[in-house]
């Protein structure tokens, strides 16, 4: 297991952890700037359509198979792609995306963003939970990271 110890030195096989990943997401590493964090999605399931207005993401996929979609607004989806084992997705901050696992595994991938956008080690096993910590305050960025000084509210379809 890994434990997010803030913005001190870390490092740590990012592929083996991502693998055996089972919760919706696990926060692993808490920097001043950026975080990383491992997710797995249920076969049928999805991240969940959503859009940060001020956070960069970065997202590889370590197992399975899905499809990446983004667009500029949720009915407005023009940008598609298949991806695997491998394969990297960049989401531009302010860009509505999801990416739902069409496979028969679990999909595991690993999350940086840039700002930071969750508490330190937080650990969701379900997509419910995150929900949940979200809707009630609990899932919010370390005071001591940097952040947009007005930042805009995520949305969620």
């Amino acid at each position: 297991m890994i434990k997010d110890i803030g913005p001190n030195p870390h490092a740590f096989d990012i592929e083996t952890a991502t693998r055996k990943n089972e919760n919706y997401r696990t926060t692993v590493w808490t920097g001043k700037y950026l975080q990383v964090t491992l997710m797995s999605i249920e076969p049928g399931s999805s991240i969940g359509l959503e859009v940060h207005p001020e956070t960069d993401q970065f997202l590889r996929i370590d197992a399975g198979t899905g499809l990446c979609v983004m667009g500029d607004a949720e009915d407005d989806l023009s940008f598609e792609q298949e991806v695997s084992d491998g394969w990297s997705i960049q989401v531009p901050a302010g860009k509505w995306h999801d990416v739902k696992n069409t496979g028969d595994e679990p999909l595991r991938l690993y999350t940086v963003y840039a700002p930071v956008h969750h508490a330190q080690g937080i650990i969701h096993e379900t997509a419910e939970d995150s929900e949940r910590d979200e809707e009630n305050g609990v899932d919010v960025p370390p005071e001591w990271t940097v952040q947009p000084e007005d930042p805009a509210e995520d949305q969620h379809a």
